[in-house]
């Protein structure tokens, strides 16, 4: 049973929401790592016994992961938007069917039909 293809109209305006939030994301955790940078780089250089190193570096990883996470997303968002210019949005890249609209409700930048998207995850080795 063929779906109905997305609105664009509807795909553009929740692809270009889900931009500005990932932006603002970014630039929140951007601007929390420069002031965990500089509250590690105004703590003392003794890291042995520094009580805050092991907290601050940990923030910092944390906080670089997520705006890592942020930048990805961003590109997949733009990913998304080319794919909607060139027809193609909606169509998973694995199998060529259509992308349920719920999925794309609910993942705006899906490239995979819930099926595909769950084989990959079944398929990934820890």
């Amino acid at each position: 049973m063929p779906l109905d293809r997305p609105d664009p109209d509807h795909a553009r305006r929740a692809l270009l929401d889900e931009r500005v939030a990932t932006s603002a994301l970014r630039d929140s955790m951007s601007a929390r790592l420069r002031s965990v940078v500089d509250a590690a780089s105004e703590a003392t250089a003794d890291d042995e016994h520094d009580p805050e190193g092991s907290t601050l570096a940990f923030e910092r990883g944390q906080l670089v992961a997520q705006i890592e996470r942020s930048t990805e997303r961003l590109s997949e968002i733009e990913a998304a938007l080319t794919r909607l210019d060139t027809g193609a949005y909606g169509v998973c890249e694995s199998c060529g069917d259509q992308i349920a609209p719920a999925r794309l409700d609910a993942l705006p930048a899906t490239r995979l039909c819930i099926r595909c998207a769950s084989a990959r995850t079944s398929r990934r080795r820890w």
